[in-house]
This record gives C-alpha cells, structure tokens and sequence, in this order.
C-alpha cells in the first residue's frame, strides 16, 4: 500500500510546538487542548506516525508507586486514578463508539530484597504508606504464605504493593490522548524537526526535514530517547541518551497460581504473567548509551542471565520456551534517573520534558499537566514538580531516584 501524501503543517506559526507525540508529547498536547476559554494553536512533530519504535509502544507498560522519591509516588497516584478513569475521560472524543478500556492489571509488584537491604526497604515502604500507598513489607514467612511458588530462602523479605500497582495497554493510553488532543483542534504532522531557529535568546522557529518552517511561541522537547539531539539543535545540553532494553515473552510447562505480581528479582531481573504467557526482562550487559536507530537484540541476555534468575526465583520455570522478543529504548538521564521538567532558564521558550528513565509512559499524564500548567500559567498548579527542573543540570546536583529498573 502506498504512504498517504505528506499533508504539511495547517499553518506556519504555533502558539506551541511539540517535538515528540508519543505518550510524553501527546499527553502535554491533550493537557493545553482542554483549558478553557482561548486555547493555544498546537502543533505536534512526530518523525514516525506509526509510532513502531516509539519508546511508548515498546514499553513492558506498568506502573507502581514503589519508589524511593516522594515526588515519583505522588505521580504514580495521580497517574492511576487517571488510568482507572481513562474510558470515561476517554468518552466524548469517541461518539457513538466504545472509547478505550486500558485493561488495567492491578496484580502489584514485587520487590525481592537481601537480608542486609531490609532496613532501607522498610523504610521506604513506611515513607511510601506515609504517602497514601498500599504497599506492605512480607517477611520470608508471610511472603511464603502469599506466594508459594516462590524461592524465599535467600531473601530477607519482600515489598509488595497491594493495591494500586500493575501494568495497562500503552498503546491505548496514546491513541486516546492523541485522539481526544486532535479532535480538540490539534495538528499532527509526521516529519522530523531538523534545526531550531534562535533569534534574541529565545527559540523562534523549528526547520522540518520535508523543508518547512514553523514559527513558534514555545518549544516543547518531547522527543524520548532522542531528546539530547533535539536539545543540541538549540545548542542546549541534557545528560539524556537512549539506552536499550530487552523484552522476552515466554511460556511455561508449569502454570503459577495467580494473581501473581511483576516479581522483581535480586538480580534486577523482572517477571510478569501476560495472559497464560510471561513477560521478562532485566538490566542487560550491554547496558549504555545506544545508537538512535539501534534496535538489535541480545538473546544470550535471556539464556545466560534472566533465565537462571527465573528458576532460582521460581523453581517452577524450569521449562521455558521464548515465544517472541524485543528492543525499546530507555531515554535514561545518566545524572539521577529522575525525568526533567521545565523551561530552559536562558532560552526562556525551550521546555524540556525529558530523561525519564523508563518511567515516561507511566508518568506522561502528570507530566502532560505539569508542562501545560507551566506553559499557561507560569507554575505548578497541582503537583510541584520543580525537583525536576533544568537548573539542577548544570549544577551538577542530582535529584536522586534509587528505585530504577
């Protein structure tokens, strides 16, 4: 079938531009599309419309309120609520048809911890609870008792979360927020920005590679793992850089009794029921900064590393069979995990929303708000994000995230 013909932008000046539409980008484009009264013209530049290796789609698509930083706790709350309320949210931009159901699995997950790294993880579980979360620490015991199927001789215990946790449809989470920001007048194009045009400090057009150019009030770097390069076309800095993870879903001679949660090994390996399959992956060797366009695979990575991890964890796994695998890219802030959320403070129109290392599809709708709340009013209205600033970049301060996977 033949590509449809390229449909240049609808006009030549934005109120705002967005480079990036998936989840991160078409979240902010939602967000600004349902202020009331005089809305800002939108533009969305997304290089691939198909979306095949977007971070978004590739994601294993889970959320969880585990999380060392208060900040990351409080977003997964918001976030959660909001995935739970997605269809009707969903409802008016999908008249006289069912808007998407993100099939929300709230089955948790479960954080194995040594018997020397008990302290520090009750201690994060009682400033999570202390934060409104469910998750609860089992003691070997009590982890038995829950659930039997696994390996708990090693272990000094376990965090679950109880409630609250889970994973959910990536891509119906996208298609909603894409649809419901287009049918609220914002323009999508698919093509790439090449070059950012600066003029007294401030960024005041973006070049396209079909040629155009689009004038712009704000600047939106929503790009995912490619959002260092868009930073350089403004000659702008972040520590942000595609890295690559491995996704194995596999199927199991011996069936686990469920509901079984995304059990997080010791090793950083991680595992998670998919229907009467499973899905698994981990911390790879080669981890660290990759090409753009790097999506090979590494299948040692299973059968070296993540299954030994699996049958010690659960000695059920002794028989597994990979059904299907592959990449997707971690846009991972080598600074402190944590994603950056904010205006440049010299190149006063560049927003960032970047670096969220592995968690930007689970946070992109508070992040969504946070940056309109930003561009519109000048602050955050709701959760304060500020942590999460540019201006911590250069200073070399980390705002710190331990719980990364």
């Amino acid at each position: 079938m033949a590509a449809p013909p390229y449909q240049p932008p609808a006009r030549n000046t934005y109120d705002i531009v967005i480079v990036g539409g998936a989840a991160v980008g078409s979240s902010i484009a939602y967000w600004l599309s349902q202020q009331t009264g005089e809305r800002p013209s939108i533009l969305v530049v997304e290089r691939d419309a198909s979306y095949a290796y977007s971070s978004t789609a590739l994601s294993t698509s889970a959320i969880r309120q585990q999380y060392s930083n208060p900040i990351n706790v409080l977003i997964s709350q918001f976030v959660v609520e909001f995935i739970r309320n997605f269809e009707e949210r969903m409802a008016p931009f999908y008249p006289g048809e069912p808007a998407p159901d993100l099939g929300f699995k709230e089955h948790g997950y479960l954080y194995c911890w040594s018997p020397q790294g008990v302290d520090a993880a009750r201690e994060r579980v009682e400033r999570q609870r202390s934060l409104g979360a469910h998750t609860v620490f089992l003691e070997p015991g009590p982890l038995k008792d829950r659930f039997p199927w696994i390996n708990a001789d090693d272990l000094g215990g376990a965090s679950w979360g109880a409630r609250a946790e889970g994973w959910f449809d990536s891509m119906g989470l996208l298609n909603g927020l894409r649809r419901a920001a287009r049918r609220s007048g914002v323009d999508y194009v698919d093509n790439a920005v090449t070059d950012i045009d600066l003029e007294d400090g401030k960024v005041k057009s973006v070049r396209l590679s079909t040629g155009d150019r689009v004038s712009c009030g704000v600047l939106v770097n929503a790009a995912g793992p490619r959002a260092r390069q868009v930073a350089e076309m403004a000659g702008l800095s972040i520590p942000v850089f595609p890295f690559k993870r491995y996704s194995f879903v596999f199927a199991s001679s011996i069936a686990i009794p469920g509901p079984m949660p995304n059990v997080i090994d010791l090793s950083g390996t991680f595992v998670r029921p998919e229907g009467s399959l499973f899905l698994a992956g981990n911390t790879p060797l080669d981890n660290g900064p990759a090409d753009y366009d790097d999506f090979s695979i590494r299948h040692e990575e299973f059968d070296d590393r993540i299954w030994p991890a699996l049958w010690h964890r659960i000695p059920s796994f002794e028989a597994l069979r990979v059904l299907r695998s592959w990449t997707g890219h971690y846009e991972y802030n080598t600074l402190d995990h944590n994603g950056i959320v904010g205006f440049h403070p010299e190149v006063a129109n560049f927003m960032f929303a970047n670096g969220f290392s592995g968690h930007g599809l689970q946070q992109s709708p508070a992040v969504g708000r946070a940056v309109s709340e930003l561009i519109l009013t000048g602050r955050f209205q709701t959760l304060d994000l500020s942590p999460m600033r540019y201006e911590r970049i250069p200073l070399n301060q980390p705002f710190m995230e331990e719980a990364v996977i």
